[in-house]
């Protein structure tokens, strides 16, 4: 989608590159990697955080500077969130046996 001249575009996906990547060697999953936004907060207190910025953006009544810094926070915690999630979705494939056609109808995901 373009956005229209004047106006900026809408951003899609995890924000700003907040990925952890695994160091050689340390066999821990992204999100349990020192540093990492993850490491640092559980993805249940993540979640619980989103569903509260999204409520009281929704809600309106906040000043543009306030709406921009709940949007900047809500973008940090839906990439904590998305790792907690990508990590999860790696251990589950690593402990299922492999399969002999990638994407068929009987992958779990």
């Amino acid at each position: 989608m373009s956005a229209q001249p004047g106006q900026p575009e809408r951003r899609r996906g995890p924000a700003r590159g907040q990925r952890a990547v695994a160091q050689p060697g340390d066999d821990r999953p992204a999100s349990d990697q020192p540093g990492s936004p993850a490491a640092e907060m559980p993805y249940e207190q993540a979640r619980d955080e989103l569903i509260g910025v999204v409520q009281r953006l929704e809600g309106g009544g906040l000043t543009l500077e306030e709406s921009l810094k709940l949007w900047e926070r809500g973008e940090q915690l839906a990439a904590i969130c998305l790792q907690w999630l990508e990590g999860a979705r790696a251990r589950l494939a690593a402990a299922l046996p492999p399969q002999d056609e990638p994407g068929g109808s009987d992958a779990p995901f």
